[in-house]
C-alpha cells in the first residue's frame, strides 16, 4: 500500500509593517518568487489567524492563491507561545504538522518578519525535523539584519537579546550590564521594545549609557518614512530626536 510523500514546511516572512498606519506596496518588500510559493499553500502554521488572513489577501492582490481564503485550512499557535516564547521545548507542536504527514506542504507564519526570528515558530520547525518534514526557509525582510547593517556597529559580532525588563531599575541595570558586554568583547547587542514604550527606552538608554558608546535606532524598516540612526551618546544628546511610539524599531548598542 503506498502513502503519500511527507509534505514540507516554508518558513514565510511577512513583511514589515505589522500595525503601522501606513504599508509598503507587497511587491516593493517581498520577493516574487516568496509570494509565488506562499500564494500555492492551502495549509497553514500562524501566530493570528486575523493577521495571517489579512497577508495572504494582499499576495492574492500580486498572486492569486490557489485556493480561496475560506477554504485554507489556518491553524494558530497557542496564547502562551506568544508571551513565553517557544524555543525551550516545552510545547510539542507535532499535532500542528498533522497536515504535512499527510502529504500537503505547509507554511509558517509570523506577523512580521522571518517566522522563528525574534517571533514564536520554533518549536514547529523544531517538531517538523523530528518528524522527518523539510523545511525550507524562504526570503524575505528580517529587521535585526536590516537594523544591525544600517547601525555601523561590528556586524561580525552581534547578539539578539529580546525584549529588556519593564521594571525601570532592571531596565537601567539590564542596559549597562550588556553596555559592558559590548564595551569589553566589542560584540553588537541588539533589542526590541513593543512600539508604545519607544520613547521611554530610547530615554532610559540615553540616561544611562556612557558618553562614547554607540547607539543606533532603526524604526519603520522597509517604510518609506523609514529612519535609522546611529551614533555616540554624546552626540544624541546634542542633537536630540523623537522616536514614533507607534512604529517598530530595533535598537542596537555597541563601540
Amino acid at each position: 500500500m503506498s502513502t503519500a510523500p511527507t509534505g514540507k514546511l516554508f518558513l514565510v516572512p511577512a513583511p514589515l509593517d505589522f500595525g503601522c498606519e501606513t504599508q509598503a506596496p507587497l511587491q516593493d518588500v517581498m520577493p516574487l518568487g516568496t509570494l509565488a510559493v506562499a500564494a500555492g499553500l492551502t495549509h497553514w502554521v500562524c501566530e493570528n489567524a486575523k493577521s495571517a488572513r489579512a497577508y495572504l489577501k494582499r499576495i492574492n492582490d500580486v498572486t492569486p492563491l490557489s485556493d480561496t481564503l475560506q477554504s485554507l485550512h489556518i491553524q494558530e499557535l497557542p496564547r502562551e507561545v506568544h508571551k513565553k516564547g517557544d524555543h525551550s521545548g516545552n510545547f510539542n507542536a507535532s499535532p500542528l504538522l498533522g497536515a504535512a504527514l499527510q502529504g500537503h506542504d505547509m507554511g509558517l507564519l509570523s506577523e512580521a518578519g522571518m517566522p522563528a526570528v525574534a517571533d514564536p515558530g520554533s518549536s514547529v520547525v523544531r517538531a517538523a525535523h523530528e518528524l522527518g518534514i523539510e523545511v525550507r526557509p524562504l526570503v524575505g525582510p528580517v529587521s535585526l539584519l536590516l537594523a544591525l547593517a544600517a547601525s555601523g556597529l561590528n556586524g561580525q559580532n552581534f547578539a539578539f537579546v529580546g525584549y529588556l525588563p519593564q521594571d525601570a531599575a532592571a531596565r537601567v541595570a539590564r542596559i549597562r550590564e550588556l553596555e559592558g558586554l559590548a564595551l569589553k568583547t566589542g560584540q553588537t547587542q541588539l533589542f526590541i521594545e513593543t512600539p508604545y514604550r519607544n520613547a521611554a527606552m530610547l530615554q532610559a538608554l540615553l540616561n544611562t549609557l556612557q558618553h562614547n558608546t554607540r547607539l543606533a535606532v532603526c524604526s519603520g524598516l522597509t517604510l518609506a518614512s523609514a529612519s535609522c540612526r546611529s551614533a555616540t551618546i554624546k552626540h544624541w544628546k546634542h542633537q536630540p530626536a523623537s522616536l514614533d511610539n507607534a512604529t517598530p524599531a530595533v535598537f542596537a548598542l555597541g563601540r
